[in-house]
């Protein structure tokens, strides 16, 4: 296999405030079996991935779970790691921000933008989100939730060091304009520039003096690295880089970087302030961003408050590590939200996994054996019918690298699996039980079964990377070695004569769903108890903490009843008109975090009415539901979009949303009275 050269690929360094979920995991798999393909295609790959640890976030968690912020770190990035092996994914550094290398580095980096004039002193007031590590202004905020992840947002005022951004904001924005395919996909790019870039930048804000968990500011007493200046630096300091001049030859082969692999929500970070850190220190920028979508547990983000959390080691338990690998990179889309549901996994295993692969790589060995005793022969006796079995299985490779150049694995996936249908389409063209029967037809049979074993060898080559452990399987079970990807596009080259296993092994068993299920029972109902008991630790844990600025004994007693509103006649109630609406159609607002979009129709005609139910509901569980609205409501425009109404709802003590519905079935503009 020819040399194509240096190829660097990185995911973002996972935080170590948890136990990473499924959803968590799909990336480092997804840069897994990037890697893997680009070391088949030729390329010497350099692959890094790692934790993030430092911060006010982990800080505090450390101090719940009673331990230093060193020793809690040590303990889920260890956590983190197992994970990753475990998922077979094959990097070759996994660093980690409290590494005493990348420690030295960052101060060096802070010194020397501080030296250039690009980092200032001065002082901080906004608004802050712990969870996210960010902050924001007043017109980033809604209902003083973070526009990221939801969680609220403090007013926060400290002495803090900035970067000057808007020096090298209109450099970047050149650069972008002139790099295409810096950004990917393209609707993430244009949220940049028309969010962020073309509206203009405010200096960031790169130390921090209110918490100590994190990298000194050597000259600077009291102060810390901010996480962001310090969590995106991993992407050179793990490769060498040295701020005086004195740079690995490891970093000097691969950087640039080929590719940054990030979730959506970070393409800010890695597409500005990244961008711009490196132009502060001469350095070339990294080729290509890509913020790939998430992967939501039935329509829904992740969550142990919602109960709704799947982790990788229980779906590897359950249904094998490469059934895992296998669902999780073929049901995330390019551009969209990828879903998981334990009933999904099930389906897909079984249609995909053990009939259109397992079952035809068992089914071809046990006829090998059984027609020839396992010795696999071309001896040429060709039919028309072969001709458009071999150009499909010779033409996949090229299809695979298509698809793969714009990392479009699912896609490159789909294209691996055609090769396999099409194998087992040819079986029942074929018929080799039919050809068995007739003497004269026994080289045709063996004809038939060597293009088989041919053909499952080549679209095993591609596969492996996606599914390794599987691919290795069924080489060994071929009884030949694993095929270089420049000989795909040629037919013929298994040896002829060669034997396969005698015993073949059957690699993806058919899945009983009530059977799997109840496996999921006990793990969800483990998952729910561990949840409580974390969550009456913190409850125990913040009441302790408030126990020294406890409010006099008095207040402490059963709360004041809130206050109800003014009283109003039935002739102000006669003034609103309320009525039973069905909803025919429904989208999430691409501007907003809560908003939800939808399509109502109230008798003949039709709505659109915007609410903020979007954490409650996805679009999918609002088509088909009966509502109750208010219909007369002034018209107003929410996120640059017109509603015409308001969908009833309560909310509880707690904040959740649930829509008001008619208690019986009754017809889309019903009144309510």
């Amino acid at each position: 296999m020819q040399n194509k050269g240096n190829y660097y690929i990185t995911t973002a360094i996972a935080y170590t405030s948890g136990k990473p979920h499924i959803g968590n995991c799909y990336e480092i798999v997804m840069a897994d079996a990037i890697a893997r393909y680009k070391r088949a295609e030729g390329y010497n790959v350099r692959f890094q991935t790692g934790s993030d640890e430092h911060g006010q976030k982990i800080e505090e968690r450390a101090k719940r779970a009673g331990l230093t912020p060193k020793a809690f770190v040590d303990e889920t990035a260890g956590e983190i790691k197992r994970l990753w092996d475990m998922m077979d994914t094959s990097y070759d550094r996994f660093i980690r921000t409290t590494d005493e290398d990348h420690e030295r580095q960052i101060q060096k980096i802070f010194k020397r933008m501080y030296d250039k004039g690009d980092i200032y002193k001065g002082k901080y007031e906004g608004l802050y989100c712990t969870e996210c590590e960010a902050f924001y202004t007043k017109s980033q905020v809604e209902d003083d939730k973070c526009p990221v992840c939801g969680s609220p947002v403090h007013q926060a005022e400290e002495e803090a060091y900035f970067f000057k951004m808007s020096k090298y904001a209109d450099r970047l924005i050149d650069y972008i304009n002139t790099h295409p395919d810096f950004i990917r996909p393209v609707s993430r790019k244009n949220e940049m520039m028309n969010n962020f870039l073309l509206p203009g930048l405010q200096d960031l804000c790169v130390s921090r003096s209110s918490f100590t968990w994190g990298i000194p500011v050597d000259f600077a007493p009291g102060h810390v690295v901010y996480v962001w200046l310090d969590a995106l630096s991993n992407y050179i300091t793990g490769l060498g880089y040295d701020a005086d001049g004195n740079s690995s030859d490891l970093f000097k082969e691969f950087w640039p970087a080929d590719l940054h692999l990030i979730g959506k929500d970070i393409v800010r970070f890695h597409t500005i302030y990244w961008p711009i850190f490196l132009m502060a220190l001469d350095l070339p920028l990294p080729k290509q961003v890509f913020g790939h979508p998430w992967l939501l547990q039935g329509g829904e983000k992740m969550s142990k408050t919602k109960g709704n959390v799947i982790y990788v080691d229980d779906l590897i338990e359950i249904f094998g590590l490469d059934a895992v690998r296998y669902y999780v990179l073929h049901e995330m889309p390019y551009e969209n939200d990828g879903v998981i549901t334990w009933d999904l996994v099930i389906e897909r295993i079984n249609s995909d996994l053990a009939n259109t692969l397992g079952n035809l790589v068992n089914r071809t060995i046990a006829m090998e054996n059984k027609y020839f005793g396992g010795i696999v022969e071309n001896r040429g006796v060709e039919d028309v019918m072969d001709t458009d079995l071999k150009a499909v299985v010779t033409g996949a490779y090229r299809k695979v690298e298509a698809k793969m150049d714009e990392y479009r694995v699912a896609d490159a996936l789909t294209e691996i699996f055609t090769v396999f249908k099409r194998l087992n389409k040819y079986i029942d063209e074929t018929e080799p039980w039919v050809l068995a029967k007739d003497p004269d037809k026994k080289d045709r049979l063996a004809t038939v079964l060597y293009n088989l074993i041919e053909g499952i060898t080549i679209g095993t080559a591609l596969v492996e990377p996606f599914m390794p452990r599987t691919a290795k399987k069924i080489l060994e079970q071929l009884g030949t070695a694993a095929r270089e990807f420049d000989t795909l596009e040629t037919f013929g080259l298994y040896p002829s004569g060669n034997k396969v296993t005698d015993k073949p092994e059957i690699l993806f068993a058919r899945l009983d769903h009530d059977e799997v299920m109840k496996k999921v029972d006990v793990i969800m109902e483990k998952q729910r108890a561990l949840a409580q008991k974390e969550a009456d630790a913190s409850s125990e844990a913040t009441a302790s903490a408030g126990a020294a600025a406890a409010v006099p004994e008095a207040a402490a007693e059963e709360p004041e009843e809130a206050a109800h509103k003014e009283e109003i006649s039935i002739d102000d109630f006669d003034r609103i008109e309320l009525k039973v609406g069905e909803v025919i159609a429904c989208e999430a607002v691409e501007k907003s975090k809560k908003l939800l979009c939808s399509q109502v129709r109230i008798g003949n005609e039709t709505k659109q009415i915007l609410s903020g139910i979007r954490k409650y509901y996805s679009p999918e569980e609002m088509v088909g539901k009966k509502v109750l609205v208010l219909v007369n409501l002034k018209p107003a425009k929410l996120a640059g979009m017109l509603s015409e109404g308001m969908l009833l709802c309560a909310e509880s003590p707690d904040g959740t949303l649930a829509l008001m519905t008619p208690e019986k079935d009754l017809p889309a503009g019903s009144e309510v009275c």
